[in-house]
């Protein structure tokens, strides 16, 4: 009887981790201040997943490096579930070819478990530049190359690269000038210091809407849902065209059972219409696809980036 017993209790023991597994917070992190579309989409998230899931779910707002110093942490967690990041593609498809030595290899080091949101680039002309459409801004670019300049939210970003492609497109000489952020370079647009910014178009669509600036043209293949209205630059007759995406990515080693029991969390909270209509005002689009989807798309743009970053010159510190 107490062998038994003992039996019982040892095989109790053996089962507990996995049974209180659930019970544990899962943690998002995030490698941007809060208030940025990156932290909006994971409170989202938690908040839905937390309820899908039964199971607490916090963001944990880790800034620094643009995004991949919780990278270097995500590397090395436990392969449990407990420990994600939310991050923009260019972590994983720009960083890599910049830095000689990134800290992490973004194929290997990291479970895809779901795509989040794809959203592609407003070009935004400022009061700097004349009116009328986009041929007429790039044709006052050219014709003044020392106010050839157009604005980012910083060095070594997927629009410091779209924009770079931007240039080579239209053939026209633009020069990047990289701002800490994406709000003071739309404050220096909307001051007329300067008169293009290349970025997504949440960081200039309310003034866009206010009269303020005018969005020129989207980068995607297609129009955007936020702004109908603006055509695409291949519609305008440049032969270019970019886009990017935020990813969930957990540690290496993920057991697939428990990335498809995120990953159906996930999809669950991306059919929410409340959660659909706050990533579509960020000028975002809610782009559900399974980790084996994403890795793909990353592969896919990870393969596209590396020929204009290496033909650029362009060096990270």
């Amino acid at each position: 009887m107490k062998r038994r017993h003992f039996a019982a209790l040892a095989g109790a023991a053996l089962t507990a981790p996995a049974v209180l597994a659930q019970d544990r917070t899962i943690r998002i992190l995030v490698g941007f201040p809060p208030g940025g579309s990156a932290d909006v989409i994971a409170r989202l998230l938690a908040q839905k997943m937390a309820a899908s899931l039964n199971q607490t779910v916090i963001v944990d707002n880790k800034p620094g490096a643009a995004g991949r110093l919780v990278l270097g942490e995500l590397k090395r967690a436990a392969p449990d579930g407990q420990t994600l990041v939310l991050s923009p593609s260019g972590a994983m498809v720009i960083a890599p070819w910049l830095y000689s030595n990134i800290g992490y290899d973004p194929i290997k080091d990291f479970t895809p478990v779901a795509r989040i949101v794809t959203f592609d680039f407003a070009v935004t002309a400022g009061p700097a530049a004349p009116q009328g459409d986009l041929k007429s801004v790039l044709a006052w670019l050219k014709a003044n190359p020392g106010k050839a300049n157009y604005a980012t939210s910083g060095a070594g970003t997927v629009p410091h690269f779209a924009g770079l492609l931007l240039s080579q497109a239209a053939g026209v000489p633009l020069t990047h000038v990289a701002y800490r952020g994406g709000a003071p370079a739309a404050q220096d647009l909307v001051g007329g210091q300067i008169p293009l910014m290349v970025d997504t178009a949440s960081e200039t669509i309310e003034h866009h809407k206010a009269g303020k600036v005018r969005i020129v043209a989207v980068t995607g293949e297609q129009r955007s849902r936020a702004l109908p209205d603006v055509p695409t630059l291949k519609e305008q007759g440049i032969n270019m065209a970019a886009d990017a995406f935020f990813g969930l990515y957990g540690p290496p080693g993920m057991a697939a059972d428990v990335v498809a029991r995120l990953d159906r969390a996930v999809a669950d909270a991306l059919r929410q219409p409340d959660v659909q209509e706050r990533i579509q005002g960020f000028g975002l689009v809610p782009s559900h696809a399974s980790g084996a989807a994403l890795a793909a798309t990353q592969a896919a743009h990870l393969k596209r980036w590396e020929a204009p970053i290496k033909a650029s010159g362009f060096k990270a510190e």
